[in-house]
């Protein structure tokens, strides 16, 4: 359950910190008073989006801090599946909350908002104001469906899953295989056309690396040229200003001295030796500059080649490898066609054949759904009974889709009558608002009993119900609260006065700002807040005492009715 909330700097919350207790614990407060921003900061957590204005003015950042308590043995196992280990039986959500991104941990660890809302969703589920609404898609009816009887459902839905990917792909295969003779001469003279194309070439692999550096070497041929010869100039022996004839003349004239001091020997040498390379390098540049010369036929047939080579690149690979490769591909299409009937009818076999294992499959699930529907539609019934519905039926109408999905074929509506003697029809054009968020309610409370989720959080649950309703709504909380611990937001008083803990939420001046608090209430502090939401802006004493009454049968009701 979730034992601990903390949140900072997030709208108009400055820096509260929460304690929850197990059963049912009921928030009330004043419109307006922050009682969505605390919700909204729940739903942070489970991966909601981040809006621009959320962080407090003034503040760098926000953070919202979800810690929980785990006790349920299958909650304990999913998490496990998704790599989450305990610590002390707790895990600790942290969303960081900066200027356009967010930081998330689990248990101090770093990770994606897609990780935090998987963890998330396997410890707390929120009903908000406006998702019973949802209740009026067909497709939200088969998800709930489907929840119910999932440990037989699921494995049998990834069967139909995996089933209609393979019709799917198959349908593909023959599709792209069903064209007219006309088509089929069309697209073989294409494929010879491209195949002839490329073979015609005769590329090599790495020819086209040799030719661009044969290309560069040719396209700058005259500046190689007159450089060398300016190289050649400059350390040969044919010009007085050439290194060569300089050294030469350097090596006599030390020459002359060297007998007279043997220190100079060394010297002498090193400078014959320098005198030798560099006359072999003149010899050397000599002998390439000779050769050098600007073959424009070569050139041509140079530039002519590359730009064949590249032509086919742009349009069959980047490489002469990838071409090679496009080229076999298109030789193996080249011989489908060849054998265009008898592959035909292999791919419209195996169509054939996919379409019965997607079919068996299929019609195992809705059996398997048509089997938990009965059973969904009589705890429906129950617990609508239970919210005063006093004469109602409900029903779960199968029909079969046109086409296949990967969901199986099956097409339900819920149906319902709330009159005696009225046939049931479809939810939307019967019941109204309150009546919906009532359905919903019946709803969570079926699958909370089916499910590892041990935190459930009511946004307004009583909207729209008022009187007797209200009464059987409240009653329909204690019982869930039983059995899992429920954060409800409410303004009926005859729901909070059911409340294991009561919390006030309350918005007050402080300097020039407004901010939002929470705190818990007892005793008399309860009862003064269920005298506001029964007496509105004058509370009287007979409103204090109607008041304490009421929190006083619901302390009877708990201790008799829900034993």
């Amino acid at each position: 359950m979730l034992v601990h909330l903390h949140v900072k700097n997030l709208a108009l919350i400055e820096d509260i910190e929460v304690e929850f207790g197990p059963g049912l614990n009921i928030l009330t407060g004043e419109t307006g008073a922050g009682k969505s921003i605390l919700l909204g900061s729940m739903q942070l957590i489970l991966g909601s989006r981040i809006a621009k204005d959320m962080i407090r003015e003034g503040a760098s950042y926000a953070l919202v801090e979800l810690l929980f308590q785990v006790e349920n043995p299958r909650a304990e196992e999913a998490l496990g599946e998704l790599g989450i280990e305990l610590e002390e039986g707790q895990v600790l959500l942290t969303r960081k909350i900066l200027d356009g991104r967010s930081i998330n941990k689990i248990n101090g660890e770093t990770c994606t908002v897609g990780q935090m809302k998987a963890v998330a969703s396997c410890l707390l589920d929120i009903h908000g104001q406006h998702e019973h609404q949802s209740l009026l898609y067909q497709d939200k009816q088969l998800e709930i469906l489907d929840a119910y009887g999932k440990d037989e459902i699921y494995p049998v839905k990834e069967k139909v899953n995996r089933a209609y990917r393979t019709y799917r792909d198959s349908l593909k295969k023959l599709k792209s295989l069903d064209m007219d003779e006309e088509q089929r001469n069309r697209e073989r003279a294409f494929l010879e056309f491209e195949i002839k194309e490329i073979e015609s070439a005769n590329l090599n692999p790495g020819e086209d690396e040799e030719l661009e550096k044969l290309y560069r070497k040719l396209d700058n041929g005259k500046k190689i040229l007159e450089t060398l010869q300016e190289v050649r100039d400059l350390t040969g022996n044919d010009s007085v200003q050439g290194a060569g004839e300089a050294v030469g003349n350097a090596v006599k004239e030390l020459m002359r001295v060297t007998e007279y001091d043997s220190q100079l020997e060394s010297m002498s040498s090193a400078l014959q030796e320098i005198d030798g390379l560099l006359n072999d390098f003149n010899r050397e540049l000599s002998s390439y500059v000779d050769e050098l010369n600007f073959d424009g036929e070569t050139f041509y047939e140079t530039e002519r080649r590359l730009d064949l080579i590249n032509n086919l690149k742009a349009k069959y690979g980047q490489s002469i490898e990838a071409i090679h490769t496009y080229c076999g591909n298109q030789k193996q299409k080249l011989e489908d066609f060849d054998r265009y009937e008898e592959n035909f009818r292999r791919a419209k076999a195996e169509v054939e054949k996919s379409r019965a294992q997607l079919e068996i499959v299929s019609d195992k699930l809705s059996v398997i759904r048509k089997k938990y529907s009965q059973m969904l539609t009589d705890k429906i019934i129950e617990g609508l009974k239970d919210l005063n519905f006093l004469d109602v039926q409900f029903h779960i109408d199968f029909q079969r889709k046109k086409e296949y999905t990967d969901n199986g074929f099956d097409d339900i509506e819920y149906e319902i009558s709330t009159n005696p003697g009225e046939s049931v029809k479809p939810l939307g054009r019967i019941v109204s608002g309150g009546e919906l968020s009532r359905i919903m309610l019946a709803i969570k409370a079926i699958l909370a009993d089916r499910d590892q989720i041990e935190t459930l959080i009511f946004d307004e649950i009583d909207t729209g119900i008022s009187g007797r309703t209200a009464q059987k709504v409240s009653e329909k909380m204690a019982v869930i609260g039983k059995c899992h611990q429920v954060l409800c937001i409410t303004h009926l008083p005859q729901i909070a006065a059911m409340a294991d803990t009561h919390f006030e939420i309350e918005k007050h001046q402080k300097g020039t700002e407004t901010i939002t608090e929470i705190h818990p209430l007892e005793g008399d502090d309860s009862v003064r807040e269920l005298a506001r939401l029964l007496g509105g802006a004058e509370l009287t004493q007979a409103v204090f005492e109607n008041a304490k009454e009421m929190k006083e049968l619901a302390r009877v009701h708990k201790n008799t009715r829900l034993k």
